[in-house]
């Protein structure tokens, strides 16, 4: 089934901090990250291979003022004598062909002050034009199989009725604290498939245990926040609105919050990621651990 949205927007305006002092010399999202190819990209390179074998066609990367040129650097690749040396690697060769094919198919959007994810969401209304659009994390990758969760979320945009879908997982307890988390019933065709009848970010275990209940889960199971978000139109209105009133969860206007805005003017749906997986690189040490297994799955 052909996706029938065209457009992505992913993050990278994070300041790293928690990756300092080597954030301060190279953006996050620029460090390099091994493929099971055994090639070297940067982190962010892998969302747009990923979201255009997605089909995806229109790609907007929310920066820091001046960020652009480091990431037009980066794609347009190296100068003539450099890819001459280039030659004797025929793979390496073709990915600076690619990369020079991105660099004209991106779009930026800048946000001026870090006030949170749904603030940096909001700087690209003017991008998805009314459109729906996927929303992808800048510091994790993602892989599936056999069908990579990139385009089976933006496939979710054939069924959804023009409501939003989130990619969600299992977790666990200790896991509560890091994700925004769901309430909602299976739909009885596709249990994959849930109509949210709540959401919450990052709620206590007390919190989740009454409130966050989704059948056919085991004990001590939620579902919470994969990365990946089909948004439907309404969420900039709604960031608009936030931004207006300063209605912010500690001091940052999150998107989470929209979100469940969102759900109780229009509904709002939720799809279980069974045969994916997320590698997350926002801390060190994750960063680690991710760069090693990233490169090893197949």
């Amino acid at each position: 089934m052909k996706p029938t949205i065209r457009k992505a927007v992913i993050p990278i305006a994070g300041l790293g901090t928690r990756h300092f002092p080597a954030s301060h010399a190279v953006k996050k999202e620029l460090f390099p990250v091994v493929g099971p190819d055994g090639i070297a990209r940067a982190l962010f390179h892998y969302h747009l291979l990923e979201l255009e074998a997605a089909g995806i066609e229109e790609i907007c990367l929310i920066v820091q003022p001046g960020e652009d040129d480091m990431v037009r650097d980066y794609l347009n690749g190296p100068g003539p004598a450099y890819l001459k040396r280039l030659e004797k690697y025929p793979a390496l060769l073709r990915e600076a062909e690619q990369m020079r094919r991105f660099a004209g198919r991106i779009s930026f959007a800048v946000q001026h002050e870090q006030e949170g994810y749904g603030h940096a969401v909001c700087q690209t209304k003017a991008f998805a034009a009314g459109q729906m659009v996927l929303l992808g994390l800048g510091d994790h990758l993602f892989r599936g199989r056999p069908v990579s969760p990139y385009l089976e979320l933006a496939q979710m945009s054939a069924k959804s009725g023009g409501r939003s879908v989130s990619a969600v997982n299992r977790i666990t307890a200790g896991e509560l604290k890091g994700y925004g988390t769901i309430a909602g019933r299976r739909h009885p065709e596709n249990l994959r498939i849930i109509d949210v009848s709540l959401i919450i970010e990052k709620p206590a275990v007390a919190v989740a245990r009454e409130k966050l209940i989704v059948d056919e889960l085991p004990s001590e199971t939620w579902l919470g926040w994969f990365g990946l978000h089909l948004l439907a139109p309404s969420i900039y209105d709604i960031l608009e609105e936030m931004i207006r009133d300063n209605l912010r969860d500690n001091g940052e206007f999150q998107l989470t919050r929209a979100q469940e805005i969102q759900r109780q003017r229009e509904g709002y749906l939720a799809l279980e990621m069974t045969g994916a997986e997320r590698f997350d690189f926002g801390v060190p040490d994750d960063f680690v651990r991710s760069v090693q297994e990233f490169r090893g799955k197949i």
